[in-house]
């Protein structure tokens, strides 16, 4: 079994199934190797063969793409709130620290991606990435998957969205501009707490606000358009106006094209992740909160109404309200030059660009029963 702390990368063979597997993935026929190394202290990654790269977003979803890709499942940023989290209970993990410290790697998406998008039948629909886990998080630098799956993507035609808080993006993006050459590429930045100590608090894997406002001003100098997501917006934390005018002035500075954003909401199994933290950081607050979700996993609708009213003239006055959309992506148009068209048609996808997601539409798009 390749599990010992001193083993790297370089020195492991992909050959078989590992005895150490957690129970959930030992049942899995697919799974090659067990990989742990003093880079990632604490953190045990499993390598599987995946079945199928591209996953299906339910009809109903009402989110403006149809596929998306999951490279990773379980993320290194460690975000109290993320609401991917129960994804990890289909293998057995929990929600909580097996979410960020077992890392599911599918190590030949790219391969099988390029063998789906090849089939006559493939439409070349909008494919999104990062409406799960960040397929920028820290171990992509070792993996490297996304360059693969970019170029398999703009190779044949198909549209794609890239959203993500990891500043690995930057990496890429020469191979995303000569991408959006050929197909509709947007990309988007999730930077949703703009005081330093709180972020390292509230999601201590994450890149600094700074370093990844600097990726969105990478982005805009490769001709780019790029939205800043500013979600989840916490209550009582960074829903004042002092923290909501640093941040719009932050994003504006750094040339960002628009801004969405979106209340905290926390689904079980997210609920009680981030309620331990509240506990530990800010025991103040817990009542508050018991009070504001006591009825669902959704803020209540006065309180979003009230956000709402502070925050949306705010974006209006630093000039981030939302961009002409691609009918194509469903996002900000790009400004790359000779960046082709597409026209939407009866399947052209709605708007995710916009002042505020409706309730339960993040929640929805991760109900995808495909894991591997």
């Amino acid at each position: 079994m390749c599990s010992n702390v001193g083993m790297r990368w370089s020195g492991q063979e992909i050959n078989q199934e590992q005895e150490g597997a957690l129970p959930g993935l030992a049942r899995l026929n697919n799974l090659v190797r067990t990989v742990r190394t003093p880079e990632f202290d604490g953190v045990t990654f499993y390598e599987v063969l995946a079945k199928s790269a591209l996953n299906r977003v339910p009809g109903q979803s009402r989110m403006p793409f149809g596929w998306t890709i999951n490279p990773m499942r379980g993320c290194l940023h460690q975000c109290t709130y993320c609401f991917a989290r129960p994804t990890h209970n289909y293998l057995d993990l929990d929600a909580g620290r097996d979410f960020d410290t077992q890392i599911i790697v599918k190590v030949n998406v790219a391969e099988v991606l390029a063998k789906e998008l090849s089939k006559p039948s493939w439409g070349r629909h909008p494919v999104a990435l990062g409406t799960n886990t960040d397929p920028y998080q820290r171990a992509e630098g070792r993996y490297r998957l996304m360059p693969g799956i970019i170029s398999a993507l703009a190779s044949t035609g198909t549209p794609l969205s890239i959203l993500t808080k990891g500043t690995l993006l930057r990496r890429d993006l020469p191979l995303l501009a000569e991408a959006s050459e050929h197909v509709p590429v947007d990309l988007a930045m999730s930077i949703a707490v703009y005081d330093d100590e709180l972020q390292q608090s509230v999601e201590p894997g994450t890149p600094t606000a700074k370093a990844r406002l600097a990726t969105v001003s990478a982005v805009r100098e490769a001709g780019l358009d790029c939205t800043v997501f500013l979600m989840p917006i916490l209550p009582f934390l960074t829903d004042t106006r002092a923290h909501l005018e640093t941040a719009l002035r932050q994003v504006r500075d750094a040339g960002s094209t628009s801004v969405i954003y979106s209340a905290l909401h926390l689904r079980p199994g997210v609920k009680e992740w981030y309620f331990q933290w509240l506990e530990r950081v800010h025991p103040e607050l817990v009542g508050r909160y018991r009070e504001l979700y006591a009825k669902g996993a959704y803020a209540p609708k006065e309180y979003r109404q009230w956000l709402a009213a502070k925050l949306k003239p705010l974006i209006r006055n630093h000039g981030l309200e939302r961009g002409r959309e691609d009918p194509a992506t469903g996002g900000v148009r790009s400004t790359a030059l000779g960046r082709p068209r597409f026209e939407g048609g009866e399947n052209a996808p709605r708007s995710l660009i916009a002042e505020e997601l409706p309730p339960g539409i993040a929640a929805r798009a991760i109900e995808q029963p495909a894991l591997f």
